[in-house]
């Protein structure tokens, strides 16, 4: 039976855009293992009933985004790390002064290289939503700790930390240096221990330096998660915009049955 479609619901993108995102899917959902081979482009032609040069495209569209590895006349593979598992509860809890931040501790354990790299820090009005979480009045400042997260030397996340300007000044939180063992550790020692962190996940297109920053390829969508880390009395101390590629990376909560 064919479905009808009118202008509205017609997928408008070219053929080869098209066949990039049937392969995208099939990788990140593991069809597609890591390490893998694709299908020949004999067999892709036929599959998309499109031309070799179609299917070329699409492959460099794949290429460019890093989710595939290849070169002319070779076959063309799925990378080992197509897409990483960031599970965020692991980087929450506090570490020992003179450890390192977990988020570079945690990523090592997979066998890979990270670092951050801190781009600025200064005072700014926030964007009106860190504003309304940090219960700011209108036009308020806030401490911003602006990064850059790595592994393997390739961009991961964009990080943009907002703080209360009466907790972080004439604090390390204030200094353009990075924090021994993070935030959280520094926020417990200063009488601000982290109780409760709440998410906010959602797809956006990338902004101009979100794009430049975590070089990205095309169009594709970022994750863009929104945290608020309260305290005692609910007090919220800490507001952090995550940035990431969305084809790169996914998010892992795990929740217990009550």
């Amino acid at each position: 039976m064919t479905v009808p479609h009118d202008d509205d619901t017609f997928d408008h993108r070219s053929l080869h855009e098209r066949i990039a995102a049937d392969l995208r899917d099939e990788i990140m959902n593991g069809d597609l293992a890591p390490g893998a081979r694709l299908p020949s482009t004999a067999q892709l032609t036929a599959r998309f009933a499109a031309s070799n040069a179609t299917v070329q495209k699409a492959l460099q569209l794949l290429k460019g985004e890093r989710l595939v590895v290849g070169r002319a006349g070779a076959s063309v593979t799925v990378r080992e790390h197509r897409q990483r598992t960031m599970r965020p509860a692991s980087y929450m809890a506090p570490v020992d002064p003179d450890d390192r931040y977990r988020w570079l501790t945690e990523a090592e354990k997979l066998g890979t290289r990270a670092r951050s790299r801190l781009l600025r820090v200064t005072e700014t009005a926030p964007p009106a939503d860190v504003s309304a979480l940090l219960k700011l009045s209108e036009g308020g400042m806030a401490l911003l700790r602006h990064q850059l997260l790595l592994i393997d030397d390739e961009p991961v996340e964009l990080v943009s930390s907002y703080y209360p300007l009466e907790l972080a000044r004439g604090t390390a939180i204030a200094r353009r240096q990075k924090i021994r063992g993070g935030t959280p550790s520094l926020l417990a020692e200063l009488g601000y221990p982290p109780r409760l962190s709440v998410d906010r996940v959602s797809a956006r297109v990338p902004t101009q330096e979100q794009f430049t920053a975590l070089r990205l390829p095309g169009d594709l969508p970022v994750l863009r998660t929104l945290r608020v880390v309260y305290s005692d009395a609910e007090r919220p101390i800490e507001v952090t915009v995550m940035v990431k590629a969305g084809h790169l990376y996914e998010l892992q909560y795990e929740f217990a049955a009550e």
